[in-house]
C-alpha cells in the first residue's frame, strides 16, 4: 500500500511567512497559482496552544482547496510527517530569501 506524501509549504502572504502542512500540491489551472488540497493542523488532544496555528485553522477552516500565487511560494518539501503550521513575520528572516521575478510583457521596443 503507497504512504501519503505530506507537504510543507512555505510562502509570503500579507507581510507574513505561513508555513502550512497538506496532503495534496498540484500546479493550478489557473494560470501562476499553486493548488493546495487537505491542509493539515497538529494533534487536537494537545495541551500546548500555539496561537499562530489557531489563527490558521480559523481562516482556512472550511476551505477545501486554496490557491497560493507561485510568486509568493518560498519552497515546498515533502515531508515524513506533518508538523506545526505557524505564521512567522516576514521582518528581519527576508534577507536570504530573494523572491522568484515575475517578468509581464510590456510595450515592445521594436515597435513603433
Amino acid at each position: 500500500m503507497k504512504k501519503k506524501s505530506t507537504y510543507r509549504i512555505t510562502f509570503h502572504n500579507q507581510g507574513k511567512v505561513y508555513e502550512i502542512y497538506a496532503r495534496n500540491v498540484n500546479q493550478s489551472g489557473l494560470l501562476g497559482f499553486v493548488e493546495i488540497e487537505q491542509i493539515l493542523f497538529g494533534e487536537k488532544s494537545s495541551i500546548v496552544v500555539d496561537p499562530s496555528e489557531e489563527n490558521l485553522k480559523a481562516e482556512f477552516a472550511g476551505v477545501s482547496h486554496t490557491y497560493i500565487p507561485m510568486h509568493a511560494v518560498i519552497r515546498i518539501d515533502v515531508v515524513e510527517k506533518s508538523g506545526h503550521s505557524k505564521i512567522m513575520d516576514a521582518t528581519g528572516r527576508g534577507e536570504k530569501v530573494t523572491p522568484f521575478p515575475i517578468f509581464t510583457s510590456g510595450p515592445d521596443p521594436h515597435r513603433s
